[in-house]
């Protein structure tokens, strides 16, 4: 039985996004919510990054100003591989089922995160297009941010330019440094026409990868996690590294193995890879720098 309707998928077409509510079933997003839970209280003991991934950056990313008594915890690489309830949550729900309506049938996992606002933080992230971190042979690429906690105006929810995937694949090279993000002006244009998305817990926003989008700092008292499950149509080959592996990196989530590659013609400047645990860094170089251009 199909999970969406012919408008929903008209709408993600047109538009490069869809919200769906109830993605997870409520016993699988109170587990979801414990295991963030656990890693928050696990937090509070480490003054750095830790945990290991399998390209030997830290598992778990901590932002300036984290301590005990404030934790920081922003980012969870690969958690499919330290939580069975992430990897239910990212192969077996109907999120899942969603995405393959939309780029499938046949549907390939590339990665997994944990990106998470807690109160008093003061992350943002900047305007970006993510298939200029992941590029593909082609573009059926679908990041489903999966809200693991309510998202409000208030505590630093996802903004998307609609419509954008259409556009061009914008640079995120300014002056010679990969930023992370867009050109000011582009990023202006953005946010002068953004779409705020929020939802209940258990609500999936599916995201085309070519889509600008961003999203500012919690400034609330309730926490705002996403789990974040990029998928690919099977024909879809990666064509720079992966910047979060992880030992389910090309799991086929649904349909099956085609053994062919689809290609597009597109032209980007290639990524770079970050060298500590999440892209904040490379995002926090935007301001130094600037956006002298590519």
């Amino acid at each position: 039985m199909a999970e969406l309707r012919p408008d929903q998928r008209a709408f993600f077409r047109e538009h490069g996004y869809l919200m769906i509510e109830d993605a997870v079933d409520a016993a699988l997003l109170a587990r979801l919510q414990r295991d963030f839970a656990t890693w928050v209280e696990e937090s509070r003991a480490h003054e750095a990054a830790w945990g290991d991934t399998v390209d030997g950056r830290p598992r778990f990313d901590l932002e300036p100003g984290h301590s005990s008594a404030t934790p920081g915890l922003r980012r969870v690489n690969a958690p499919v591989e330290v939580s069975a309830a992430y990897l239910a949550a990212t192969v077996e729900s109907r999120m899942a089922d969603c995405v393959a309506e939309l780029i499938g049938p046949d549907v390939k996992l590339h990665h997994t995160k944990i990106n998470s606002k807690l109160p008093g933080g003061h992350t943002e992230v900047k305007w970006h297009q993510d298939f200029a971190f992941t590029p593909h042979s082609n573009d059926d690429v679908i990041s489903a941010l999966l809200m693991v906690d309510e998202v409000t105006e208030e505590n630093g929810p996802l903004q998307v330019a609609a419509g954008s995937h259409r556009g061009p694949i914008h640079s995120l090279w300014h002056g010679g440094v990969f930023t992370g993000a867009v050109a000011d002006e582009v990023g202006e244009a953005c946010a002068a026409s953004a779409i705020t998305c929020v939802g209940p817990a258990g609500t999936a926003c599916l995201m085309h990868t070519r889509l600008l989008h961003g999203s500012a700092a919690n400034r609330s008292a309730k926490p705002r996690t996403l789990h974040i499950s990029v998928y690919s149509a099977e024909d879809a080959v990666a064509i720079s590294p992966n910047p979060v592996p992880s030992r389910y990196e090309g799991r086929l989530v649904r349909g099956q193995r085609s053994g062919r590659v689809r290609s597009i013609d597109y032209e980007l400047a290639l990524p770079q890879l970050p060298t500590g645990a999440s892209f904040f860094d490379q995002q926090a170089r935007h301001g130094e720098q600037g956006a002298a251009g590519p």
